[in-house]
């Protein structure tokens, strides 16, 4: 039974770390939530540990460098695990071949410029490519993944892999719904494509998050809480990693939990239901 709790300090105690979801908990993309930040803030200062656990497609050092350029202090956490590493080191492991389309926007280039030096990754067009590495569309503002079924096609008749670094669908962007490239995924696996997967909720970037915890000494499963938006990805991952989990039902969720300052008990519960899915906890933002 999922507990509504009334701040990440009420149930804090028990765990050393925390592995945080970004977009929808602690920013919106275009600015911090200020009560996210305070929160983690004194959980740092009571001793607990933040890895920011991220779907995002840029590695470490790019996440970093949006989260400054948004405004979110390196205060209120100790470190960031991203999909986008966990993806680096499937596509330097070979899994889409060395030749690969790069399905997603300019801005994540850093994905290729941050390869290590002599990688052997080249990016082409797609007729030439042994596979794909998508980081979203092209322009997540006007597109949808309809508009990407042709080139999907075409891939998928010539037998391309396709690296989801994001797995995502979906995140709100200030007011505004966006695709991700989780929905080309799920595009490609629909026309019968192969997509491999390394972000929330799949093991690889768990994995990756223990690795970065562990430079802060050893810490038990137990001992950790994930806290995110993403029903789908941060909640079904977590309960699939058997690890606790606070649910914040105010981001993507928010209507169909009937989110205003905290869920609706009865249309959390529903939705829960539907989803198949009991996170540990639930609250309306993370303060």
């Amino acid at each position: 039974m999922t507990r509504i709790v009334a701040s990440l300090s009420d149930i804090a105690a028990p765990y050393r770390a925390a592995f945080v979801d970004l977009w929808g908990c602690v920013h919106n993309g275009y600015q911090p939530f200020d009560g996210a930040v305070s929160a983690l803030r004194d959980y740092r200062a009571g001793g607990g540990i933040v890895v920011l656990l991220t779907n995002s497609p840029r590695p470490h050092p790019s996440v970093k460098t949006q989260l400054d350029k948004i405004g979110v202090p390196t205060d209120c956490y100790d470190a960031i695990a991203a999909s986008g590493d966990a993806s680096q080191s499937a596509l330097l492991a070979g899994d889409v071949g060395q030749k690969v389309w790069h399905l997603g926007p300019e801005r994540d280039l850093g994905f290729f410029n941050t390869l290590p030096e002599g990688a052997g990754i080249a990016r082409v067009p797609l007729d030439q490519a042994e596979g794909i590495v998508c980081t979203g569309l092209f322009d997540d503002e006007t597109e949808t993944p309809e508009d990407y079924r042709g080139q999907l096609l075409l891939a998928k008749t010539r037998g391309l892999r396709l690296l989801c670094t994001n797995p995502d669908i979906i995140v709100d962007k200030g007011e505004t719904r966006i695709f991700c490239a989780g929905a080309l995924a799920a595009l490609y696996t629909e026309l019968g494509g192969e997509s491999l997967y390394f972000g929330k909720p799949h093991p690889p970037v768990y994995d990756l998050a223990r690795q970065v915890l562990n430079r802060f000494g050893a810490i038990s499963d137990d001992e950790i809480l994930c806290i995110g938006d993403g029903i789908n990805t941060d909640i079904k991952g977590a309960i699939g990693e058997d690890l606790d989990s606070l649910f914040i039902t105010g981001g993507l969720a928010r209507a169909e939990t009937g989110t205003t300052d905290q869920p609706n008990p009865e249309k959390l519960t529903s939705f829960l239901n539907q989803a198949q899915l009991s996170p540990t906890f639930a609250i309306g933002g993370l303060r």
